[in-house]
């Protein structure tokens, strides 16, 4: 048995391989003169043995009989194993099949009246000088073989057994109701995978299914569904046609209407050649009713009206069961019936003819394109054959399993026969069944046939496509397979060079419930509809989706970010404010120009040190100040370029600190002004506080709570380099995080609160004389000063980004700008243009007038 898998599966891989390389097509013309159509003739062959050698002359069968062509194809497939057993001298040797043949076109009177009307009918008798039938094979009628087993009993044959050759049936599988038949064919276990399969193939979702209302059918829609539900297709509608009697042609209409309706392009049809499917396509053709239709070999047949059943003007898929060539069929044909069957005319004519096409036509790029001389040429290039039908295989088959059980048993009857010298050994009918039922073998194809119909089998199958060509023309081509064995996904094959030259499967619209999905788009259920109608929604910010149909968008890593479509993850870029930007730039060179103004006015006030106008407003502070401003625009430099921890932290505590020096230093300078009009009131004890110089220590003071602060700061949460990867659509923003927020507004809040004092201690003194008195500069600049930093806040709030930082830089620079030309411009004017005005004897002048 090991050997006998090993030779199978070598001859399987090697029979794959060319039909890979090497596709059959099928030349099919319709026969608008026969009546018959399709129409097959019912035959019943009994078996029985016969010793010695029997020549040809069992060859008496008249061919030209009432029978119709696919019938005369059956007889030969009969004809021809049994030719082949009675030559083979290793398998029964010195004994020979006699088949006995009766065949009758069906009709509901004479399905079965056809057994008894051999006049020496006696029940439950036979003759013993006739010869005794072993089995009876019938095909290719499934309704009729499961009426014949009751009249077995009643004729002469009560003891045979029946072997049904016809395509497989799950009505006759029921082995209480009919215990001695057995089904040759395959189950069609894989055929609902292997449609699914080939929708999945095209990428179509929305069928529709047409069976019949039996077992037959409802098992397999059950079957069907199951394999869609795993596939993801979708079923558009199930129409299931009434059998018997009440099939009515106004249900026909409603169905026909109802598969218009539907937008489903592609209709599965599964059902048995005498099954009402074919009424209900006479019926819809006449309608003009065009789907993409995928069926089974059994409904590939000509009506009686002369035309394809499955006629479609965008093709139709056949699913036939994977079988090899029988080499020498053709010639046997033509040696037995040379009239009909002589010229390739002839065969051509017949719709079991198959050629070469693997090489089409080179003239035309399409086959609708290639004219009908072309399309004959291409024909007669190469030899033409004659293949088997699925039935005419069986058949073929069953002889051999006859012959082979036989064989097993005749090896076992050895000793036996060797007592019983000289007489003609007698086989036992029911072991021989009982046998056959289990039996496994490879046929003269190199086909391994297994008997057994409870093993499971790897199924293979041919994938058909049909179209009509020309008016009275069609060619049938193979252009795939399917192979339950492989792994999922793999199962099918179709070879693309014979569709896209043979179909037009890419110009039709899909079948398809919903248009899919494009990149950046998702798919969204719809609430009462099946999961392949949905509706397309665009992807959330920061998600893609990059493949059509997606259920789910996918959201992109933290560093990257979604294009405009939602198509494409792209790397976000760094964003700081850099020196090389252009804004980066412009700030730095304002903050470099002030920093050198700031710089030169404290070289003028330091050369003007002994002059009345410096001397006037202590000139001590002036240095002060004008030194924490050459810092306060410096430390605005700090904020561009890419920061770093040290640079984080001086960031703000430099900031801090020497704006904290500026604001206290102008609190001080204004509480000198105060003060110094003050004593000049008689009756006035404040002058110590003028002469000790109390005053001054407001600096180090309002300093050093700054710095507490600030180290309250560093200490619990300190300022750190952060990356926000979500504050700008497509930026990574590298900035100084505040750490503690609280922190930093307390100390923006402490710094503005002296500066608030500043400015109302400024604004009271704002009446007193203005000589060399600054008071009212002190406040217009406090007042610039107070006005950029309360703008600061819904503004820097209120950006993103680096624009948020040089905001920030902005208000430094625009703060430190005010108290710069606020303050000291007007004393720059007068001590470099109006230099007669700062003088003692102007001073002196104006302090007598003060006090008179």
């Amino acid at each position: 048995m090991f050997f006998l898998n090993s030779v199978f599966w070598l001859l399987k891989i090697s029979f794959i391989f060319c039909q890979l390389s090497d596709p059959r097509c099928f030349w099919r013309i319709k026969d608008t003169e026969n009546k018959l159509g399709d129409k097959e003739t019912y035959c019943f062959f009994t078996i029985s043995t016969k010793h010695g050698y029997v020549k040809n002359d069992y060859f008496r069968w008249n061919l030209d009989k009432k029978v119709t062509p696919k019938t005369r194809h059956l007889i030969f497939s009969v004809y021809l194993a049994l030719e082949e057993i009675n030559k083979n001298c290793h398998i029964l040797p010195n004994i020979s099949l006699v088949v006995n043949i009766e065949c009758v076109l069906e009709k509901h009177d004479e399905k079965t009246d056809f057994l008894f009307k051999s006049e020496d009918l006696i029940p439950n008798y036979y003759c013993k000088n006739k010869r005794r039938y072993l089995i009876v094979l019938t095909a290719p009628s499934w309704a009729v073989s499961s009426s014949i087993g009751p009249y077995l009993f009643m004729s002469r044959i009560p003891e045979v057994s029946q072997l049904y050759c016809g395509h497989f049936h799950l009505l006759l599988s029921d082995n209480e109701q009919y215990p001695h038949l057995h089904q040759i064919s395959r189950k069609d276990t894989f055929l609902p995978l292997a449609m699914v399969s080939l929708v999945v193939h095209f990428r179509w979702n929305w069928i529709g299914v047409i069976v019949t209302n039996d077992d037959h059918g409802i098992q397999f829609l059950s079957e069907l569904r199951g394999e869609m539900q795993n596939k993801i297709v979708c079923l558009s509608f199930a129409i299931i046609i009434k059998t018997g009697k009440s099939l009515a042609l106004t249900e026909l209409h409603m169905n026909y209407k109802q598969i218009l309706m539907s937008s489903a392009k592609v209709v599965i049809v599964y059902g048995y050649r005498d099954s009402p499917i074919i009424y209900a396509f006479i019926v819809w053709k006449s309608q003009d009713l065009f789907r993409i239709w995928v069926s089974v070999s059994q409904l590939d047949m000509i009506t009686f009206l002369g035309d394809f059943l499955l006629y479609s003007s965008t093709g139709t898929f056949i699913f036939s069961h994977q079988k090899p060539e029988i080499s020498g069929f053709e010639q046997f044909i033509q040696r037995i019936h040379p009239s009909n069957y002589s010229s390739e005319f002839s065969l051509a004519k017949q719709w079991w003819t198959y050629f070469r096409c693997s090489l089409p036509p080179s003239n035309c790029k399409k086959l609708k394109n290639c004219s009908t001389k072309t399309v004959f040429k291409w024909l007669f290039m190469t030899p033409l054959g004659l293949a088997m039908s699925d039935t005419c295989y069986n058949i073929y088959n069953a002889m051999y399993a006859v012959a082979h059980s036989l064989h097993g048993m005749l090896l076992q009857q050895v000793d036996t026969s060797l007592k019983n010298a000289g007489k003609e050994l007698e086989f036992d009918s029911w072991k021989m069944f009982s046998i056959l039922k289990t039996l496994q073998f490879v046929n003269p194809a190199g086909d391994l046939v297994n008997m057994n119909q409870n093993l499971k089998q790897d199924v293979e199958f041919d994938v058909f496509y049909i179209m009509d060509f020309q008016k009275d023309y069609g060619l049938k081509m193979k252009i795939g397979r399917f192979s339950a064995h492989l792994p999922s996904g793999q199962q099918i094959y179709m070879s693309k060079e014979m569709i896209e030259w043979a179909t037009d499967i890419d110009q039709i619209l899909p079948s398809i419930c919903t248009m899919p999905c494009r990149s950046g788009l998702r798919k969204s259920p719809q609430e009462g509809k099946d999961i392949c109608c949905f509706e397309c929604k665009p992807c959330s910010e920061n998600e893609v989706s990059n493949m059509t149909n997606m259920d789910q968008c996918v959201k992109c890593p933290e560093d990257q970010y979604a294009n405009e479509d939602h198509t494409l993850c792209l790397q976000k870029v760094v964003a700081i404010l850099d020196y090389r930007d252009p804004l980066g730039k412009t700030l730095a060179g304002f903050a470099l120009c002030f920093s050198v103004l700031t710089s030169l006015v404290l070289v003028v006030f330091l050369k003007h040190r002994d002059t009345p106008i410096v001397k006037a407003n202590n000139q001590t502070l002036s240095f002060v100040l004008l030194i924490s401003l050459i810092f306060c625009f410096i430390c605005s430099l700090l904020y561009i370029g890419h920061p770093t921890t040290v640079i984080c932290i001086l960031q703000q505590t430099t900031f801090a600190i020497v704006f904290t020096v500026a604001t206290s230093t102008i609190l001080a300078k204004t509480v000198i002004v105060v003060l110094a009009f003050k004593i000049t009131v008689p009756g006035r004890r404040m002058r110590w506080l003028l002469e000790s110089g109390t005053p001054k220590y407001i600096i180090p003071i309002c300093t050093i709570i700054q710095l507490i602060l600030c180290g309250i700061w560093l200490g619990t949460s300190p300022p750190f380099v952060d990356a926000d990867l979500h504050m700008v659509h497509g930026h990574i923003l590298i900035v100084c995080n505040k750490g503690s927020v609280i922190a930093f507004y307390c100390i923006l809040g402490y710094m503005g609160s002296v500066a608030l004092a500043s400015f109302t201690v400024a604004f009271l003194a704002r009446n007193l004389p203005d000589t060399f008195n600054e008071a009212k500069l002190l406040t217009f600049s406090m007042l610039v000063f107070c006005s950029v930093w309360i703008t600061f806040i819904p503004v820097y709030h209120s950006t993103k980004g680096k624009t948020m930082v040089a905001v920030e830089v902005f208000c430094i620079l625009a703060s430190s700008a005010g108290l710069l030309l606020c303050i000291f411009a007007p004393k720059c004017y007068i001590i470099l243009l109006r230099p007669q005005k700062n003088s003692f004897h102007k001073f002196r002048k104006c302090e007598l007038n003060l006090t008179t």
